[in-house]
């Protein structure tokens, strides 16, 4: 099962509006070689929801190209329909992915029955561990905790739990679940010596710092030696981390602009809908991210 800095891939574009897979492939690579134990894609950081279904496959098929014999990969399924999610299931399976993990369905009202029976259908279809993403605040749809716990007694393939909330919140929700699954949280990597604490199994942050990420987060697991250094380093990416995290389309704009800049990716260009950068969000993003920018030598190559 996953552990550690999983790394969330961002999407690039090119001028022309398609994709750019060799920006996507040097991420993922920059990725493998800040050593994060497992690489995931097409989640809440890859836009997946403004992706068309080839463009879906195409980013699974280059992140598994890349990924081969070398990390694991979690593949997150997004559709509206049971049958929609477990034909790309078959599709992640076919290309290796080591677990799934499914968004909810877009569909307002939505209540907590009827997306668990969801959910389940689909985790019983999967050959592979299966998993959901919780993420309310986010995509507006989601489970409280006592509905995690049914469904983890229900669906025994229900084995990973992506998800974004508090560091308490991840405690509770391991305590009530008794340690049935894999527990990871997301939120850029905020709380992370907190979540470690709380017993997740990791972190999905974005790609954007999974350098120090990985640092710290293995520096925790250390001697007090490298636990103090690790406390040290995470203090010093935090406020860039919270500068990011202050909504899912500030986390894109800058986020995506910050490791563009850092492997040396050239020009974002955004697909829309998305938030413009300011002079001013651009002026913080250099503030927050100049001991990372002057210091790491996490550069393309």
């Amino acid at each position: 099962m996953m552990r550690g800095i999983v790394p969330m891939q961002y999407a690039f574009f090119r001028a022309d509006g398609r994709l750019d897979l060799e920006a996507f492939r040097v991420q993922v690579e920059a990725c493998l070689r800040a050593r994060a134990p497992g690489i995931a894609v097409l989640g809440l950081a890859t836009e997946v929801d403004k992706l068309a279904p080839e463009e879906r496959s195409a980013l699974l098929e280059a992140a598994a190209a890349a990924t081969r014999g070398r990390a694991p990969l979690s593949v997150t399924v997004f559709g509206q329909t049971a049958e929609e999610q477990i034909a790309f299931v078959r599709e992640a399976e076919r290309a290796g992915a080591a677990s799934v993990i499914l968004q909810p369905p877009r569909i307002p009202g939505i209540g907590e029955r009827e997306l668990a029976r969801f959910f389940g259908r689909v985790i019983d279809a999967a050959q592979i561990p299966a998993g959901i993403q919780n993420a309310p605040e986010y995509i507006g749809i989601g489970l409280g905790v006592e509905a995690i716990v049914a469904l983890a007694r229900n669906h025994p393939n229900f084995r990973v739990l992506k998800m974004e909330g508090s560091a308490m919140l991840v405690r509770r929700t391991i305590e009530e679940t008794g340690g049935a699954l894999a527990v990871l949280n997301g939120r850029a990597g905020l709380e992370l010596p907190d979540n470690r604490r709380a017993g997740a199994s990791g972190m999905i942050p974005g790609a954007e710092v999974c350098d120090a990420l990985v640092q710290v987060w293995d520096g925790l697991g250390g001697d007090a030696a490298a636990a103090d250094q690790a406390e040290a380093l995470y203090r010093e990416v935090l406020p860039l981390l919270t500068f990011i995290m202050q909504s899912m389309d500030q986390f894109l704009c800058y986020g995506k602009r910050l490791i563009a800049r850092r492997l040396g990716l050239g020009e974002v260009h955004d697909r829309a809908p998305a938030q413009a950068p300011t002079p001013f969000g651009l002026d913080c993003l250099e503030r927050h991210a100049a001991p990372l920018i002057r210091t790491s030598a996490w550069h393309r190559g």
